[in-house]
């Protein structure tokens, strides 16, 4: 199945921590850092999710936010380092590329956003993620 979610980044379950409706699934990227997924424990079931299970993790590029550097007193859990790769601009949007440990994000973000936070190709940032706003798959 092909998608439109232009953050699909392949990684392992390393922990499922079950609550009364959701779950936090913790997925160690590949040759990356760890991100959090809230997920439903449903989805845990019928996807299989269990300690070594593949998936892939997906995240619009909308619910990519950037920061220029580490961000305090925020509940967003997934925070990444990374550096710019690339920016294309349109009207009132844009498309920022960050190359991170392990692979790549893009982040759609307003062109205004791009000028306030001085970001060029090179710059480093943080992309910020709430773990409601990822999806996880299996092959």
């Amino acid at each position: 199945m092909s998608l439109s979610i232009r953050n699909q980044i392949p990684g392992t379950v390393v922990a499922v921590t079950p609550g009364e409706v959701m779950a936090m699934v913790k997925v160690r990227l590949v040759g990356g850092p760890d991100l959090t997924a809230a997920v439903t424990l449903e989805a845990v079931r019928e996807l299989g999710l269990g300690d070594g299970s593949a998936v892939r993790v997906l995240m619009k590029s909308t619910e990519v936010s950037l920061a220029t550097g580490p961000v305090e007193g925020l509940s967003i859990r997934n925070r990444i380092p990374g550096t710019v790769s690339g920016i294309a601009s349109g009207g009132a949007m844009a498309v920022v590329k960050v190359a991170v440990e392990g692979g790549g994000l893009t982040a759609a973000i307003t062109r205004d956003a791009v000028t306030d936070l001085g970001l060029a190709v090179g710059s480093p940032v943080v992309a910020l993620i709430k773990s409601t706003e990822i999806a996880l798959a299996t092959a």
